[in-house]
């Protein structure tokens, strides 16, 4: 796993041509599209149409991070991102705050765009407070939660800031103790000029965002198709009625729904509704947060990217640092 780690860092707009599809990614669409197709069997029509409804909520999502990476990869240079996510600085925590506001993209087609900003430099306390900051705090999640939760939704959009910027300073902390990996060595400091956007040329740019596009794809796409068949078959499988059941606002309701946010997190967009429902049935706003937020802080898929691209010290800090600032501040909603 090293070496493709290390192969994976790269430049991609450097490689001649566009790369290949690497073979994980081979194994596992095989495997995805296998099992899409016997899900067209009368048996199995259930996890088809979990399935179907998956990527339906998740497609544009994963296109557009892998897109906005290739963007990057080609054309930002290496510098301008050093300068702005790189320093080990508090400000650059704001910084990774805001720009994780302003993207559209749901978490893992964030996961796209923040493993393309550590390759570029960014450091890995505002990588992390990035990756937390956009899916639940982004814009267009904003609107969609006070659709969903009114006023109230301004808990949880404030909660996932402060948790986000909370954790950025932890992992500064970490940084500064030399205990989780350094920023990327791959990343050209010196590069500061805007050649490509000066110069520009469609042929090349086109040839150029495609490479770093695949490149991405490379690194996280079969990991998102895991994910992906995983929540499928428990959407699929496991009644909606069991979840409300088992999720009140009490101490063993926070643990399943942290348990089943692990589990079920693939889209903000597409799990939100779901935290929707906890809180209609509920009557809490803890449960939901939870829902929310540790699906991002918890999920397999995003532990086991940062563990592959950028070290597993980090993989494993991110949860034993965020899941105790969620139950604490889903506590403190319950109360509301």
């Amino acid at each position: 796993m090293a070496s493709e780690s290390h192969c994976c860092h790269s430049h991609a707009a450097e490689q001649p041509g566009i790369p290949a599809l690497g073979r994980k990614l081979k194994i596992v669409g095989a495997l995805f599209i296998a099992v899409l197709l016997l899900s067209f069997t009368a048996p199995l029509q259930p996890l088809n149409d979990s399935l179907i409804e998956y990527l339906q909520i998740v497609w544009w999502a994963v296109l557009l991070g892998l897109l906005f990476g290739g963007v990057i990869d080609y054309f930002v240079p290496d510098g301008f991102i050093i300068r702005f996510l790189g320093q080990r600085r508090k400000l650059t925590l704001i910084y990774a705050v805001v720009a994780g506001f302003l993207m559209s993209a749901c978490s893992h087609g964030i996961l796209a765009i923040a493993i393309q900003l550590y390759k570029k430099g960014a450091s890995v306390p505002a990588v992390i407070t990035f990756l937390l900051a956009s899916p639940w705090a982004n814009l267009p999640m904003t609107i969609l939660m006070f659709g969903f939760f009114g006023w109230k939704a301004a808990y949880i959009v404030i909660g996932a800031m402060t948790i986000a910027l909370v954790t950025g300073l932890v992992f500064t902390l970490l940084d500064r103790l030399g205990w989780i990996e350094g920023s990327s060595d791959t990343a050209e400091a010196a590069d500061v000029s805007w050649t490509r956007v000066k110069n520009f040329d469609a042929g090349q740019s086109v040839k150029g965002i495609t490479a770093g596009a695949v490149s991405l794809a490379n690194m996280v796409l079969w990991w998102i198709l895991i994910g992906i068949l995983a929540a499928a078959i428990i959407g699929a499988y496991v009644p909606e009625h069991w979840f409300m059941q088992y999720v009140g606002p009490d101490v063993t309701g926070m643990l399943v729904t942290l348990l089943f946010a692990t589990i079920l997190e693939v889209c903000s967009e597409g799990t939100s509704p779901i935290a929707f429902e906890i809180f209609a049935k509920t009557g809490a706003l803890g449960n939901p947060f939870i829902f929310l937020m540790a699906g991002v802080a918890t999920d397999y898929t995003e532990i086991g990217l940062l563990w592959s691209n950028i070290g597993k010290r980090t993989a494993l800090w991110l949860p034993a640092v965020t899941v105790p600032q969620i139950l604490l501040v889903a506590t403190l909603f319950n109360y509301l």
